[in-house]
């Protein structure tokens, strides 16, 4: 682990309230980059009020948080400082609002609907709403491997696999930046036993978890947060401290880096398996434009980490297969390449809006790639008399396993 500090003040973040239980957990699995870290917040099991009739036993203590995303919670101010960013707990499994199958809002009645047993029925009607918006942990199985409103332990446990994979300062995967997963937190199994009556289909039937992981702001691209780059670009550069045209351009500076190693993730988590094929991290049913979060400087982080799973190809020059490491390598850059796009256009306009210094858009780009990348461990450039192309290697360092993709056409 690289600085690592104790917070106290930073940033305030904004979001909507919202008031949890704190339990003792089950059991604890720590990345292995905090081990020495004393900080026992990251060891609780947070639970929203609607939760006691589950829970069985006395909270030993409430902490009143963000909401954040669909079932995570965020801290509003920060705990820890790593490198010079600060970085603020976040809670991964804390129920839903919403219905899984409806747009509608949760109501006890339709809870209590579900369960099979009369007694915990009956704690559920009679318990009193302290919340405007009750939330839920349920037992409906949800995406492959977690419940509803919850977390699994298989999808942690992905989570933490990529978490691990990190070097020294946790954060950075070969310069692919991540929302480290500190904790998982084993929810205890009577409450799990209850949790999982309410199911409408399918019953999840695995162990239900918490994740306890460092986020360094509430503030995504597009979607899933109460404010976006894409919906509120004026309001993040004053809640940024963004006030003079340098530090919009280091800010562009920062979000072109960090850019440019996601749509580059493979070849920065490459190894070799066997004659022929490779292994590395894509990307599976995670998005640039929900699922990461942004740093006030301007650097993207990967918050949603059980979506970074590996995947074997063959190497590019075999033709007898259906998809290679050459056009995986295409692919990931397509996938996010829009969104990353839209984005940085979004940032860049407010800059010209609020500070002038209007530039060529591809003399700018190019200029902001150039010096992103300069001691990047992959990519370099090439420069034709009409294109900009991104030279891709891999951390492998063979050179026989490159690509060329062109960025930008004059």
């Amino acid at each position: 682990m690289n600085k690592t500090e104790n917070l106290v003040g930073g940033i305030e973040l904004r979001g909507v309230p919202i008031g949890l239980s704190i339990y003792e957990g089950a059991g604890t699995i720590t990345n292995r980059h905090f081990k020495d870290l004393k900080i026992p917040d990251f060891e609780k099991i947070y639970l929203p009020h609607s939760a006691e009739p589950f829970a069985g036993l006395e909270p030993t203590g409430e902490k009143t948080m963000l909401a954040d995303d669909n079932r995570s919670a965020i801290d509003r101010l920060p705990c820890l400082r790593i490198d010079g960013t600060d970085f603020y707990l976040s809670v991964k499994g804390i129920g839903s609002t919403t219905s899984p199958f409806s747009r509608q809002l949760f109501r006890k009645e339709e809870v209590s609907s579900l369960v099979r047993s009369s007694g915990l029925r009956e704690r559920i009607l009679s318990s009193r709403q302290k919340d405007s918006y009750p939330r839920y942990l349920t037992g409906e199985l949800w995406s492959r491997g977690c419940p509803y409103g919850a977390q699994g332990l298989e999808f942690a446990t992905i989570a933490m696999r990529a978490a691990e994979m990190a070097g020294p300062g946790a954060t950075s995967i070969h310069g692919f930046r991540i929302a480290p997963l500190v904790k998982i937190n084993t929810i205890p199994e009577l409450m799990q036993e209850k949790f999982t009556q309410v199911f409408w289909y399918r019953r999840f039937k695995q162990t239900m978890v918490q994740e306890t992981r460092l986020l360094p702001s509430n503030v995504r691209i597009y979607f899933h947060s109460d404010w976006t780059v894409g919906d509120d670009t004026g309001e993040l550069f004053d809640f940024f401290g963004i006030d003079d045209n340098d530090k919009a351009m280091n800010f562009l500076m920062n979000f072109v880096r960090s850019g440019m190693a996601i749509l580059t993730l493979f070849v920065r988590t490459m190894q070799k398996v066997e004659d022929g094929a490779y292994r590395g991290l894509d990307f599976y049913d995670v998005w640039l434009d929900k699922d990461a979060v942004l740093a006030p400087d301007g650097t993207i982080y990967w918050a949603d980490l059980e979506g970074l799973q590996e995947v074997t190809v063959r190497g590019s020059d075999r033709r007898d297969v259906e998809f290679n490491l050459e056009e995986l390598m295409e692919h990931q850059i397509y996938r996010s390449l829009y969104e990353f796009m839209y984005a940085y256009e979004q940032i860049d306009r407010e800059r010209v809006r609020r500070f002038g210094h209007m530039n060529d858009r591809k003399v700018q780009f190019e200029f902001l790639l150039r010096e992103a990348i300069v001691h990047d461990e992959v990519l370099g450039l090439h420069r034709t008399s009409d294109s900009l192309e991104l030279e891709i290697g891999n951390i492998l360092g063979q050179e026989s396993l490159t690509r060329k993709f062109t960025i930008l056409d004059y």
